[in-house]
């Protein structure tokens, strides 16, 4: 099967930041990847916009650079990468001054698509967003894309909306969360709306609990500093988790409207109840030689560091639909491998009438988002052979990589496909500003909670599963974690 490629309409999207590092690993390489698929127009401009001191020669190296290294396999299609590079700009600019707006207003065309893609900090979100329309350079229609953190707490993230909202309406603004796109998170709305199969079973008079796991087998490196300030709570379970919680607990919207989808994953926040303190545990992987060397506080240049790179935390949602039917979830660094999974485990059939069989589990519907994307169902059935009813455990097994491409290359990445929607206008993948506020209300009272209690988080091993406690938090509740594998 190879995935339908519908070009969009011509634009011009300028990436402030356009030299820097996510611009180098995945905008750019993505925009070539979606160039070479035929969905971007001939006509269409990619605009870089930051401090660096070039020229447009300079800029189509440095992308060329980037392919070369982050493009995969398109990378080899030497003419197309020529051609690609003819459509690219740059303007030399100042975020927070007047040095290059003039420039960047004379590229701009008036009947394509403008969109602006804010790969910077955070602190110059306002920034820009004031001198786009100081300049006139943005439009009713302009689209703005801006990454995460967005805010720290709630109180920033209030604050961030209403300077955004100064400048730009709700519907122009593209919060952009990449876990929202990729392919088995969009299928996971299929599979449950789109089929009668699961639906009717996807609520706790069938489904036990559900487990969302997101592991990486790096520590923060480079990111140390920043992440001190942050960690596994604020950089990954009040977005990407909160994502995936959302798309599995939610009701059925009214149609695929990037509204209805939003409000029915704001009911889910909303429904979500204050997370008890026994029923967090936070860590911080340790050293692998003596003292602190290779630690989570030698990487983060702080030996008194609180902060957790681990964080495992049992949910619960209060509605009809999940009442007494647990999410667990957890994140972490220099876990035992790179893997990011949904296990829907249903409950045990009422009464088995093979006897108690050694070997008896539960069907469970296993949701792999990286690596090797895809989805499992595991069934029960009986084991080959002669000798009585033995049972035994099988997967039916979709990867889709068999299923889209033989070695996976047709499937887009994430930035790939959440940036064609910004040009097609499609805000269903993207985070609404009274859903990212609602995230922090939920979750700046368990951070103030271990803060006031001085909680330390524990040590765990380098290439372990995390802290002994968070194995605790399922197998007091008779459960335990599945398996961190690729």
């Amino acid at each position: 099967m190879v995935s339908r490629v519908i070009p969009v309409d011509c634009f011009d999207l300028v990436v402030f930041g356009g030299t820097g590092d996510l611009a180098r690993r995945k905008i750019l390489p993505g925009l070539f990847r979606r160039f070479l698929a035929g969905q971007i127009p001939e006509d269409a401009r990619i605009i870089g916009a930051a401090r660096a001191e070039i020229d447009d020669t300079g800029f189509r190296a440095f992308v060329k650079d980037a392919i070369m290294e982050f493009g995969g396999k398109a990378a080899k299609q030497t003419e197309a990468v020529a051609q690609f590079l003819e459509r690219l700009h740059y303007v030399a600019i100042d975020a927070k001054g007047e040095v290059g707006w003039a420039a960047l207003a004379g590229l701009m065309r008036d009947d394509v698509v403008r969109a602006f893609y804010f790969s910077v900090a955070p602190a110059l979100f306002g920034a820009l967003a004031e001198r786009l329309h100081q300049h006139g350079i943005a439009s009713p229609e302009s689209r703005i894309v801006v990454e995460k953190p967005f805010g720290r707490d709630l109180e920033s993230a209030q604050k961030l909306n209403a300077t955004l909202a100064l400048h730009f309406t709700e519907h122009q603004i593209y919060r952009i969360d990449h876990y929202l796109g990729k392919e088995t998170v969009q299928n996971l709305m299929a599979v449950r709306f789109a089929n009668i199969l699961f639906e009717p079973l996807w609520n706790a008079r069938h489904i036990d609990h559900v487990q969302i796991t997101v592991a990486e087998t790096v520590g923060v490196g480079g990111r140390g500093a920043y992440y001190d300030k942050s960690g596994a709570m604020r950089d990954m379970v009040q977005n990407h988790l909160m994502q995936l919680l959302c798309l599995i607990a939610m009701e059925a919207p009214y149609r695929f409207d990037p509204d209805a989808v939003r409000d029915e994953k704001l009911k889910v926040i909303h429904a979500l109840e204050p997370v008890r303190p026994d029923d967090i545990v936070r860590g911080q992987y340790r050293g692998t030689g003596k003292g602190t060397a290779g630690s989570y506080c030698e990487d983060a240049e702080n030996p008194d560091s609180r902060t957790e790179s681990y964080i495992a935390l049992k949910v619960d949602i209060a509605n009809w639909r999940w009442k007494g039917t647990p999410f667990y979830l957890r994140t972490g660094k220099k876990l035992r491998a790179r893997a990011s999974e949904i296990a829907i485990v249903f409950k045990e059939v009422p009464h088995s009438i093979f006897g108690e069989e050694e070997g008896w589990r539960e069907n469970v519907l296993s949701i792999r988002l990286q690596p090797n994307e895809g989805m499992t169902l595991s069934v029960m059935i009986k084991e080959p052979g002669p000798g009585g009813m033995r049972l035994t455990e099988v997967p039916l097994d979709m990867s889709f990589a068999e299923a889209l491409g033989e070695d996976g290359t047709d499937i887009p990445d994430a930035y790939e496909r959440l940036i064609m929607d910004v040009i097609r206008g499609n805000q269903t993948l993207f985070m609404r500003g009274d859903e990212v506020e609602a995230a922090w209300a939920w979750t700046d009272p368990i951070i103030a909670g271990w803060e006031a209690r001085g909680d330390k988080p524990r040590g765990y091993d380098p290439g372990s599963s995390g802290p002994e406690d968070a194995l605790m938090l399922l197998h007091r509740d008779g459960r335990r974690w599945r398996e961190i594998r690729e």
